[in-house]
């Protein structure tokens, strides 16, 4: 079992940053693929960016150049780093981990971006 506690979210105005964390409980966090996802009111839970026990990164293409995703193993902890943020990035950014068959997602943290 593994829970994902998020924190970092809040107002920001368009063109600032953000740094998210997110913090796992339990064993084995380097064997995870972590990932940030995010859903907007009404709209589908997308993929932001994820990053294997490896460190291989993957992002979504336009999150791609603005945000970093990086992790700490020794930490137990998954950070996303946004720059140049945009109305349209308002959402709950959620953190997920998935290894296998288990699949365990974050409450979410609230980023809103706006003037």
């Amino acid at each position: 079992q593994v829970q994902l506690v998020e924190s970092g979210g809040g107002l920001v105005q368009p063109g600032g940053s953000l740094r998210l964390s997110c913090v796992a409980s339990g064993s084995e966090f380097s064997l995870y693929t972590m990932g940030w996802y995010r859903q907007a009111p009404g709209k589908q839970r997308e993929l932001v960016a994820t990053i294997t026990s490896g460190g291989t990164t993957n992002y979504a293409d336009s999150m791609e150049g603005r945000f970093t995703i990086s992790r700490d193993n020794a930490k137990n902890t998954l950070d996303l780093q946004m720059n140049s943020l945009k109305p349209e990035d308002t959402a709950v950014y959620l953190c997920n981990a998935k290894r296998i068959i288990m699949n365990y997602w974050g409450k979410g943290t609230l980023v809103t971006v706006s003037s």
